[in-house]
């Protein structure tokens, strides 16, 4: 049995985060004591490692904790996809690794981005979550993005990441702050603008994922700086009154 801190410490996921992920049934811990210590067993950290699984594949927690309660849940499926996802990225990695290092050698002899194409990754990402994608957000998301360009997805993430910028230039705002309050309201409506209705349950859900570490919380820190994506999810949550 691990502690709530010995599971952060090992798999990089905030305490804050496992007690969000015990308070809405999707990771309980196998175990509480006496003195209130949460403990967590070895099948406890497997649907753990199923749940950074889907997180990878940008699926919100709600529907994380419905695929993983379905009765068609296939584990190994879930794994072979997390599998080939982690090669693809690895292999991407490595392309860029061996650009810079190319470049710092030699200098930029050639103008050539193909290093950072991540078309091959997006579109296995897309038909993985096909394949899981059962819930009405999915399938509106699904009818919104059909025949959409790369170039019209990259324009909603560069909104997307502009107002994370413009919440990160807030953090010594007060998180109920009307200002701040104001940019969480345009990021949900950017949200249901561009992908599926956000409710303020999903926005919760989207809050907590923000912060609980792996890419999205890089991706929000390198947008608005250190400590931007655990502002966002304390505004997002003082939106929610949670």
């Amino acid at each position: 049995m691990m502690t709530v801190h010995k599971v952060s410490e090992r798999t990089g996921v905030s305490i804050r985060a496992l007690h969000h992920y015990d308070r809405i049934g999707l990771l309980h811990p196998t175990e509480v004591t006496a003195a209130g210590y949460r403990l967590y067993d070895d099948a406890a950290l497997e649907r753990l490692q199923y749940i950074l699984l889907f997180k990878e594949l940008e699926f919100p927690l709600k529907e994380i904790r419905d695929i993983l309660e379905s009765p068609d849940f296939d584990r190994s499926q879930a794994l072979e996809q997390q599998i080939t996802l982690l090669q693809m990225k690895k292999e991407h990695l490595e392309n860029l690794i061996n650009l810079a290092r190319g470049i710092k050698a030699i200098g930029v002899r050639k103008l050539d981005f193909t290093a950072f194409d991540t078309t091959k990754i997006d579109e296995y990402a897309r038909q993985a979550k096909a394949a899981w994608g059962q819930t009405k957000e999915y399938r509106e998301y699904e009818e919104k993005s059909a025949g959409r360009t790369r170039e019209e997805e990259q324009r909603m993430g560069i909104e997307l990441m502009a107002i994370m910028a413009e919440l990160g230039k807030m953090k010594e705002l007060e998180p109920a702050d009307e200002a701040v309050q104001l940019q969480v309201k345009k990021l949900q409506n950017c949200i249901t603008e561009n992908y599926y209705t956000c409710t303020d349950e999903i926005l919760h859900s989207l809050g907590q994922m923000y912060a609980g570490g792996g890419s999205f919380t890089e991706n929000i820190d390198n947008a608005g700086g250190p400590g931007t994506a655990e502002f966002v999810c304390r505004a997002i949550e003082a939106h929610c009154g949670a």
